[in-house]
């Protein structure tokens, strides 16, 4: 959903390095905006500008900064002492364009050590920047990290086969990313042909309308069509996991009489006069799917225009989209 390149701009390695313990993990920030895990050995000799004393605390390690040169160090003394030498991993992310960060979940450390200790290194100084929300996927693969992030104080946003999205909010006012989606989009198909006959279809489902022939939605047999317009859309709250759910009518003209069933989904398909479609008694009794069938039928017979599409390009994005309206308004 989202891509990742990399930034925090105008930080790099500085030429100097804090005094530490033996062999204390260090993270930099580098020019690029990645934060790397490296080691820092007693052995080496250091040559730090700023004594320990005066470095300024970040997460839960400490900083040191070159104002000339722009770099800075954390060095963390929480993650394990990795052995000498090991690969230099990084903590890649970019800056959205609403002072928010996202992280790009294909760079993330392999090591949870490494990646706790990355992770509060780039908050603090996310934190330091002013920055706001902060996106980051965390692939299945990676799962183990969920845990460690939620330790951080990220939140569940949502997920996708394959990945569990999360979010921090830094500023201390209320939190003004995009929720989670909370609506389920549906389709209804108003398939009619010359002959004047409607698709008609029985849902092999337990619901009151189990033996009611109805226009088809959700899974059925492909049926070869070309889109004429957006009849209505019905919007219903808390429905399938208390979302709201959105279901979109639209007409259709069909490029073949065939119909193959699914028998998973459906117990009988048909093509049925119109007359005789409209005329169940369920339709008479149930005034919701009546209004939207005698609006397909007055699209049908052209007494009412409905949505249809318009490709139109906004300034906004430069592109091009499909936008949905009534043709009689002009």
């Amino acid at each position: 959903m989202l891509s990742m390149t990399a930034t925090i701009n105008g930080w790099h390695c500085s030429g100097f390095h804090c005094k530490q313990r033996a062999r204390m993990p260090e993270i930099s920030l580098t020019s690029r905006g990645f934060l790397k895990v490296g080691t820092l050995d007693s052995k080496t000799p250091t040559t730090a500008g700023l004594s320990s004393s005066a470095l300024p605390y970040v997460g839960d390690g400490y900083a040191s900064r070159n104002m000339n040169r722009g770099g800075i160090h954390v060095v963390s003394p929480d993650i394990s002492s990795p052995s000498p030498g090991f690969a230099v991993e990084f903590l890649e992310a970019f800056d959205d364009e609403y002072d928010g960060v996202i992280i790009d979940p294909n760079k993330l450390p392999s090591s949870a050590n490494a990646f706790a200790s990355a992770l509060r290194a780039a908050l603090s100084k996310w934190k330091l920047k002013g920055r706001k929300g902060i996106w980051l996927k965390i692939l299945s693969e990676q799962v183990d990290l969920v845990p460690i992030a939620i330790k951080e104080g990220f939140q569940y946003h949502h997920a996708e086969p394959g990945y569990v999205m999360l979010t921090y909010w830094i500023p201390d006012y209320p939190c003004m990313l995009p929720t989670s989606p909370s609506h389920q989009i549906g389709v209804g198909g108003f398939v009619i042909n010359d002959k004047k006959e409607v698709l008609a279809v029985k849902e092999k489902c337990p619901c009151s309308c189990s033996n009611v022939w109805k226009m088809p939605t959700g899974y059925i047999n492909k049926v070869d069509t070309s889109f004429l317009k957006m009849v209505a859309f019905r919007h219903a709250h808390m429905v399938a996991f208390d979302k709201s759910d959105i279901l979109f009518v639209c007409m259709l003209r069909p490029l073949s009489y065939e119909i193959a069933i699914d028998e998973k989904e459906i117990q009988a398909a048909m093509w049925m006069p119109l007359d005789e479609f409209v005329g169940q008694p369920f339709y008479e009794e149930d005034h919701m799917s009546r209004k939207v069938i005698d609006a397909c039928v007055a699209a049908y017979e052209d007494r009412y225009s409905g949505f249809t599409a318009h490709e139109l390009t906004s300034k906004l994005d430069g592109q091009s989209s499909l936008l949905y309206y009534d043709c009689s308004s002009g």
